[in-house]
């Protein structure tokens, strides 16, 4: 497989002459990374402990309608209506991953659409998830992040239709998502077939700026290109379901990009071989690596899957790497060799200019071989 240059595996930054709104703030308003104990798909339970959870889950009657549930670890639940719509819908919410409000609630609407669009579907309407401690927070500092998460929705052209709020000691913002698509259009997690290449839409390192960030080690370019990239709608997944020759899909989150490649694996039963060469980085994530800002998640991570990776390397930066919780990741496409071409167009067109080629899809026991 071809390895493009670091300039087509960089993600574009945009200029900037101004500290960003995170590395700027009023010394009278706290910090909201300091009210959480995690940030963004961070915060997410390790895939370990989930696993065991959702073992001892009640199996309850499954009506024939319901096409996607509980049997696969898909990113939202499929009901079909008819032959022609197939309603989508999912929840996803978490803490402050930064200290602006408004990029705060930015960040969490698109990350919770994103599993709409994931499933090949387009969201329809928004509710929000609200729990903030009301007696700490200012009200301002609340307002900016539900007006945040109001204008993701207004971009994506849905209304955020009601929610729910709550007085927690953390905040906590997220939504609950809404989607329609054509059944025949819905892409799972589970269908990648031996020959398929994957196709990654957003470069990674988010967790491992998130960590920067918190230390207040993280430039305002850095801070630019990661909200420039955690803010980005991942719009193409209607378009890209609709393409022949693309089998499966779903979007790099809190489990790493191993761990959501692995889920793709376990639901095939297939197995990758991924080119860590090939996959695309936020500027400036190796030197942060390098400087020792990584995430617990990403520890707890690969004690939950390592067993099945068999990293050619044994570069401790690598395995941070491919281990670094996602918030708002990019979609990762398993597709036929024909389809390649399509998919990145498609991607590129979206403006996700950093979408390339990262692996292949063999026969073989589920895993990952990094090469």
């Amino acid at each position: 497989m071809p390895v493009p240059s670091q300039a087509a595996r960089t993600a574009p930054t945009a200029a900037t002459t101004t500290p960003a709104p995170s590395l700027v703030r009023d010394a009278a308003t706290p910090r909201l990374t300091s009210f959480s104990h995690g940030g963004g798909c961070g915060c997410k339970i390790s895939p370990g402990v989930l696993s065991q959870l959702l073992q001892g889950a009640a199996r309850l009657p499954v009506p024939p309608q319901l096409m996607v549930g509980l049997d696969t670890a898909d990113d939202a639940a499929v009901y079909r209506i008819d032959d022609e719509h197939a309603l989508v819908a999912t929840t996803d919410f978490f803490m402050p991953i930064v200290d602006d409000p408004h990029d705060f609630g930015r960040i969490a609407a698109t990350n919770a659409l994103s599993d709409v669009y994931a499933m090949g579907a387009s969201p329809i309407l928004a509710l929000a998830i609200v729990a903030m401690p009301i007696d700490r927070l200012p009200l301002d500092v609340i307002r900016r992040i539900l007006q945040g998460g109001e204008a993701v929705c207004a971009s994506a052209g849905i209304p955020l239709a009601g929610g729910h709020t709550i007085d927690s000691v953390e905040p906590i913002y997220g939504l609950v998502a809404i989607g329609l698509a054509n059944p025949t259009h819905i892409r799972r997690n589970d269908e990648a077939r031996p020959g398929d290449r994957l196709v990654l839409g957003k470069p990674i390192g988010v967790g491992i700026a998130s960590a920067a960030l918190r230390k207040e080690r993280l430039s305002a370019e850095g801070y630019a290109a990661m909200i420039a990239s955690t803010t980005q709608l991942n719009v193409s997944g209607p378009a890209l379901a609709r393409l022949p020759g693309v089998h499966a899909m779903t979007d790099v989150t809190g489990f790493g990009l191993l761990g959501h490649i692995l889920e793709m694996c376990r639901g095939a039963r297939v197995r990758v071989r991924l080119s860590s060469a090939s996959v695309p980085r936020l500027p400036g994530t190796e030197q942060r690596l390098a400087e020792g800002f990584a995430t617990g998640a990403s520890a707890r991570n690969w004690a939950a899957y390592g067993h099945e990776v068999r990293l050619a390397s044994g570069d401790d930066a690598l395995r941070a790497l491919l281990t670094d919780p996602q918030t708002s990741g990019g979609l990762l496409v398993a597709c036929e060799a024909s389809a390649v071409a399509d998919v990145l167009a498609t991607l590129r067109r979206d403006g996700f200019a950093a979408a390339c080629e990262i692996g292949e899809v063999l026969a073989g026991e589920p895993g990952i071989d990094v090469v």
